[in-house]
C-alpha cells in the first residue's frame, strides 16, 4: 500500500510540473517591418530552440518556470537578445527587429540570400550599398533564381520576359531596355564587356536585375535605357545541397549542382558551389549548345565587422553563331514564312569557341557603428576562337545586274581575340545626424580598363565585293563592265564563295583554303575610366531624398603601346536626384532625375581626323521619372508603377550616301511600366509586368526618320507567371503554373520590315515527396510562330516552338 502511495504521489507530482511547463512566442522582423524566414531562436544554456515560419512567427515550448536569455539570429543581421522571466504555465511573448549588416557592410553581397520567394526587398547596385528598394528613388525590375527555378529558365534569354520594357534583340546577349539597345552590363554591381553571342547561364545566379534609365552616376559611361545587374549566390551558413537533371525538346541534355553550407563550426567560414552543363541541339538548323559552368565562392565573417568574399566563375561554351533566319527577297511584303524558322545559313564545320573567366574580391568593414568601408576587385577574362559562313547581307545578281532573291550572297568571317577587365570600386560610408535629419555619406573611388592584349587576327571576305575578277581578284559586279568578272555555268557572275541556296540548301565542309581572304591582326587596344563620386541619402520623417555627382574620367588607346599609338580623352560630370515620400506604411511615391554618358570610341573619333571632319560630341541622355512603390498581405508581395521621359542625343550612325559616320539629332523614350512580385497567401506565387513605350527619332538631317519608332522596341510588352502550391489536402507537395507574355509589332533596321505581334504561353506541374522533386514544363503550349528580334531581311530571329523541359532534382 505504502508503494503503491509513492507511487501515485510520484505520477501526480510529474503531472503537475508537466502542466506548468511554459512557452515563449513572437515574431521576428527586420527594419523595414518584414517578416524574416528561417531565422532561428535559441535559448542560451539549453537545448530548446526553434525557427521563424514565413510569416516571422516562432514558438519554443517545454520551458520551466524561470529566467532565460532569448537569441534570434539570422545570417546577414546583427544577434538580439531579450531576457525574459516566466512562471509556471505561461506563456509569453517576445517580439525581435533585427538589424541588417548587409546594408551597414558591403557594397556587394556577401553572404547568400535566404528567401525562398519571387520578392526581393535589397538593391546594392542601386545605391553603391544595400538600400531598400522601396526606398530607392529608381525602377529596379527583378527575378529571382525562385522563378528561373519554377520556369526552368537557363539562361538571361529565358529570364527577361519577367521584366517590363525589356526585349530581346537577337539570339545573342543583345537586349533593348525601354526602346535603348543595352550597352552595359554589370555582375555584382561591377562593369565587364559584353559577351557577344553565348546567352549567359543563370545556374549561379541569386537573380537578375535591371536598373531602370540611365545610371552612368554608378558605372560611368551607360545605355540610357538601363543597366542589366547579374547577381550571383554567395554561401549560407546553413547546409543546403540541391542536384538536377534535366531531359527535353531538341535532345536537351543538362544538369546543375549547388552545394552550400558552413565549413566550420563558428560559422565564420562560408562555402558555395554551383556547377552547370548542357549538351543539347536546338529547332534551329547546325545550331547545338555546349556549355560548362563551375562557380565556387568562399565568404569569411572573421569578426561581426569584417567580412570578405571571393567568387571565381569558368564558364565555357562550344556551339555556332546563330546569325538568324534569312527570308526570300529583300522587299517590302515579304513573307516572312517563305522560309521556315528552323532555317539557317553557313557550313558544317563552322563554330564558336568561347570561354569566360571571372573572378571577384570583395571587403567589408565597419570601422565603428557609423563609419565603413567597402572595397572589390573583380577580373574578367573573355576568349573567342570564331570561324563562320554568313550571309553578305544582299541577295546574289544575274549578269545583268539583277537581284535572285531566292540566293544568298556569302561572306567568311573569322577570328581570333581576348579582352581583360579589371574593376575596382571602393567608398567609405559615414552615417550622421544634422538634428532630425539622417545622413548616409559615401564618397568614392571607381577604376575600370578594358585591355585586348597583342595577338588578336581575323580572316575575313568582303560584305560587297564578293565576285570574282579575270586579274584574280574580287569586285561588286557591275554589268556595265562585265568583261572584268568570271562566270558560272549558270551564266551568272562566279561568286567567291558559293552562294546559299534558299529553296535547296545544302550544308558541306568548307575550309578557307577555298576562297580568296584578307587578314588582318586586331591591333591591340585598351580604355579606361575612373570617377570619383559623392552620394548622400537623407531621411527626414517620411522623406528621403538621394544626392549624387560623379566626376567621370575616359580615356581610348588605339595601337595600344605601338609607335602610332593614339590616345582620346573624354569626360563628363554627372549629377543624380531623387526624392522618396513615405505616403503611407505600405505606399511610397517617389521621383527621380539621372543622366548616361557613352564616350564615342577612338576608332570612330580617328576614323573623323582621316576625313577630316570636326570630333564628335559624347552620347549624352537625360531621365526624368515618377512612380509609386507599395506593398500588399503582410509585405510579401511588392508593386511598382513608373513613368518616364528618356532624352538621348548626339547618336552615331553611318551615312547611307558617304558612308561615313555621321552625328545625328536625338532620340526619346517615354512610357510607363508595371511590376508585380512576390506571394499572394501561402499557396499563390506570381511575378507580372506591363510596358507601354514610345521610342523614336525626333531630331536627325533625314527628315524620313523622325517619328520612326526604334529598332525591336516595341510600344506594348507584358506577362504574367504564377504558381500555386496545394498545401494541406491530398495533394500536397505539388505545384502547378501557368504563364504568357506577348510582344506588339517592332520594327527593323530595314524600314519598310516590320516583325508582327505574338502571345507566347507556358504551363509547368511538379511534385515533390521528401526529398525528391519531379517537374515537368512546357513552353509555346500553342506552338505560336514569332520572331523574338530582328535586323533585317536576312537576319531574323525566330522564337522556339512547343517543347518541353522534364527533370528530377534531389535536396539534400
Amino acid at each position: 500500500m505504502k508503494n503503491k502511495i509513492s507511487l501515485f504521489t510520484a505520477l501526480l507530482f510529474s503531472i503537475v510540473i508537466f502542466s506548468q511547463q511554459s512557452s515563449i512566442s513572437g515574431v521576428v522582423k527586420n527594419q523595414l517591418n518584414q517578416p524574416i524566414e528561417f531565422a532561428n531562436i535559441a535559448i542560451e544554456g539549453k537545448s530548446q530552440g526553434a525557427v521563424t515560419d514565413k510569416d516571422g512567427n516562432f514558438t519554443v515550448t517545454n520551458l520551466k518556470s524561470g529566467s532565460y536569455i532569448v537569441r534570434a539570429s539570422y545570417v546577414g543581421y546583427y544577434d538580439s537578445k531579450l531576457g525574459v522571466s516566466i512562471g509556471g504555465n505561461q506563456n509569453m511573448t517576445l517580439n525581435f527587429e533585427l538589424k541588417e549588416q548587409s546594408v551597414l557592410l558591403q557594397a556587394v553581397e556577401v553572404t547568400g540570400r535566404k528567401a525562398k520567394t519571387y520578392d526581393n526587398a535589397i538593391s546594392y547596385a542601386a545605391t553603391k550599398i544595400g538600400t531598400s528598394i522601396k526606398n530607392t528613388p529608381q525602377t529596379i525590375s527583378y527575378v529571382t533564381k525562385e522563378v528561373m527555378d519554377d520556369q526552368q529558365a537557363y539562361t538571361i534569354n529565358d529570364v527577361v520576359k519577367n521584366i517590363s520594357g525589356v526585349n530581346q534583340f537577337s539570339f545573342y546577349d543583345d537586349f533593348t531596355i525601354r526602346g535603348f539597345r543595352s550597352q552595359q552590363e554589370t555582375i555584382n554591381g561591377l562593369r565587364v564587356i559584353g559577351l557577344f553571342g553565348p546567352q549567359a547561364l543563370t545556374a549561379n545566379l541569386e537573380r537578375v536585375e535591371v536598373i531602370k534609365g540611365p545610371s552612368s552616376i554608378l558605372f560611368g559611361n551607360g545605355s540610357p535605357g538601363g543597366t542589366m545587374n547579374r547577381v550571383t549566390k554567395k554561401p549560407l551558413d546553413e547546409d543546403r545541397k540541391a542536384l538536377t537533371f534535366t531531359t527535353g525538346s531538341f535532345n536537351t541534355l543538362r544538369s546543375t549542382l549547388d552545394f552550400t553550407g558552413k565549413l566550420n563550426e563558428s560559422k565564420s567560414l562560408l562555402y558555395r558551389l554551383n556547377m552547370a552543363y548542357e549538351n543539347s541541339n536546338s529547332f534551329r538548323d547546325l545550331q547545338q549548345r555546349k556549355s560548362f559552368m563551375v562557380a565556387p565562392s568562399i565568404s569569411f565573417l572573421p569578426t561581426d565587422k569584417t567580412r570578405i568574399n571571393f567568387d571565381l566563375v569558368i564558364t565555357n561554351f562550344d556551339n555556332k553563331l546563330d546569325r538568324g533566319q534569312p527570308i526570300f527577297g529583300a522587299s517590302a511584303g515579304t513573307d516572312l514564312n517563305s522560309t521556315p524558322i528552323n532555317f539557317a545559313i553557313g557550313a558544317a564545320n563552322d563554330f564558336h569557341l568561347t570561354e569566360s573567366v571571372y573572378s571577384t574580391l570583395s571587403l567589408s568593414h565597419e570601422f565603428t557603428d557609423n563609419f565603413s568601408f567597402n572595397a572589390s576587385y573583380m577580373r574578367f577574362g573573355y576568349e573567342e576562337d570564331l570561324f563562320e559562313h554568313r550571309t553578305s547581307n544582299r541577295f546574289a545578281v544575274d549578269a545583268d545586274g539583277n537581284q535572285i532573291p531566292t540566293l544568298m550572297g556569302m561572306r567568311i568571317s573569322a577570328r581570333n581575340q581576348k579582352f581583360v577587365t579589371d574593376n575596382v570600386s571602393s567608398f567609405f560610408k559615414w552615417e550622421t545626424k544634422t538634428g532630425a535629419i539622417e545622413h548616409k555619406i559615401l564618397v568614392g573611388f571607381d577604376y575600370y580598363q578594358n585591355t585586348r592584349p597583342v595577338g588578336g587576327g581575323n580572316i575575313f571576305t568582303s560584305s560587297g565585293a564578293i565576285y570574282r575578277t579575270v586579274d584574280g581578284g574580287l569586285a561588286t559586279y557591275d554589268p556595265d563592265n562585265r568583261a572584268n568578272f568570271l562566270f558560272g555555268d549558270d551564266g551568272n557572275p562566279l561568286p567567291n564563295i558559293p552562294h546559299f541556296d534558299l529553296e535547296n540548301p545544302t550544308y558541306n565542309l568548307a575550309f578557307p583554303s577555298d576562297y580568296i581572304l584578307g587578314r588582318n591582326e586586331r591591333g591591340a587596344t585598351k580604355e579606361y575610366s575612373s570617377g570619383i563620386y559623392i552620394q548622400d541619402q537623407i531621411k527626414w520623417n517620411k522623406l528621403n531624398v538621394l544626392v549624387g555627382l560623379r566626376q567621370e574620367y575616359f580615356k581610348n588607346i588605339v595601337n595600344f603601346e605601338e609607335a602610332d599609338e593614339e590616345i582620346v580623352d573624354q569626360q563628363k560630370l554627372l549629377p543624380r536626384l531623387g526624392v522618396v515620400y513615405e505616403a503611407t506604411k505600405s505606399i511610397n511615391v517617389y521621383g527621380t532625375y539621372t543622366e548616361s554618358f557613352q564616350p564615342v570610341g577612338a576608332n570612330t573619333l580617328l576614323d573623323l581626323e582621316t576625313e577630316g571632319l570636326e570630333p564628335f560630341e559624347p552620347f549624352e541622355g537625360q531621365m526624368f521619372e515618377a512612380g509609386i512603390k507599395s506593398t500588399f498581405f503582410k509585405d510579401r508581395l511588392s508593386a511598382n508603377f513608373a513613368v518616364y521621359k528618356i532624352d538621348n542625343k548626339n547618336i552615331i550612325i553611318n551615312d547611307p550616301d558617304t558612308g561615313f559616320a555621321v552625328q545625328r539629332g536625338a532620340e526619346e523614350a517615354t512610357g510607363f511600366e508595371v511590376d508585380i512580385n512576390g506571394r499572394i497567401g501561402s499557396s499563390l506565387s506570381i511575378t507580372a509586368n506591363y510596358a507601354y513605350n514610345d521610342a523614336s527619332i525626333t531630331e536627325s538631317d533625314v527628315p524620313d526618320e523622325i517619328g520612326l519608332q526604334k529598332e525591336n522596341a516595341p510600344f506594348h510588352s507584358g506577362g504574367f507567371f504564377a504558381n500555386y502550391a496545394f498545401k494541406n489536402s491530398p495533394l500536397n507537395g505539388v505545384n502547378v503554373n501557368f504563364g504568357t507574355n506577348f510582344v506588339s509589332e517592332r520594327n527593323t533596321f530595314e524600314r519598310d520590315l516590320q516583325l508582327p505581334s505574338y502571345l507566347v504561353s507556358m504551363a509547368g506541374i511538379s511534385y515533390k515527396i521528401n526529398k525528391v522533386k519531379l517537374a515537368l514544363t512546357v513552353n509555346n503550349i500553342f506552338n505560336e510562330t514569332h520572331w523574338v528580334g530582328g535586323y533585317s531581311y536576312v537576319r531574323l530571329f525566330p522564337g522556339a516552338p512547343r517543347n518541353y523541359l522534364l527533370s528530377i532534382g534531389y535536396t539534400f
